[in-house]
């Protein structure tokens, strides 16, 4: 029985074939990925403008020298919101120390935000406890804190959730959303920014939703 000869040309040949063909089977794919990458892109623009709306709202708070604050003590002024807590071993310092190095590198723009520290752990958190944190990472940061019946109103308008863990030898740990809110100078939500940012996202992502200065 004589072998058939495969030449060089029909190899070629047969590896065009087969290219086209994979390829046939890879276009819908390729189609239908595309058109759910598009319909989720536009799901996240969709929740986003809805978020914007129901983001926010009034609040009535305790500063760290126990003088009460509400939102209108901002009026005019950009706010940069963080929901966090004094006994919080690693995000909130970390945040916190975050967000003071990207306000410094805006320079003269990062003057115009106010940096705005709410505890969710009032139980701890005294105005004087409160002061004596903040004051670590910068003697910019306002802290606000309450009791129970003052913080729920924020944590519900701001959409923040707080979950205390049983004690345990060392106290009990919280629980809770760690987001950054831009807030306008009416207390409108302007933009979210993840906290795991680094400094110089931060400062490129308020660069890019404040105003021109």
């Amino acid at each position: 029985m004589k072998r058939k000869k495969y030449t060089k040309g029909a190899s070629t040949g047969q590896m065009s074939l087969f290219r086209q063909q994979e390829w046939k089977k890879i276009f819908p794919l390729l189609g239908i990925l595309l058109f759910l990458f598009s319909g989720a892109a536009g799901l996240r623009l969709l929740l986003a403008s809805q978020q914007h709306t129901r983001i926010g709202g009034p609040y009535t708070l305790v500063n760290s020298q126990g003088q009460t604050i509400t939102q209108a003590a901002f009026k005019g002024r950009h706010t940069l919101l963080y929901f966090g807590y004094t006994h919080c071993v690693d995000v909130c310092p970390l945040t916190l120390a975050t967000v003071s190095a990207a306000l410094d590198e805006l320079g003269s723009q990062g003057q115009s935000i106010i940096p705005v520290f709410i505890s969710v752990d009032p139980e701890r958190d005294t105005p004087k406890v409160l002061q004596e944190y903040v004051e670590r990472f910068s003697p910019r940061i306002v802290g606000l804190t309450g009791s129970e019946v003052q913080l729920q109103p924020v944590v519900k308008a701001f959409h923040v959730s707080a979950r205390r863990h049983a004690p345990n030898g060392s106290g009990y740990l919280v629980d809770h959303s760690s987001l950054l809110y831009l807030m306008d100078g009416q207390n409108h939500l302007v933009g979210m920014i993840p906290v795991d940012s680094s400094a110089h996202q931060i400062a490129s992502e308020l660069r890019r939703l404040l105003p021109p200065s």
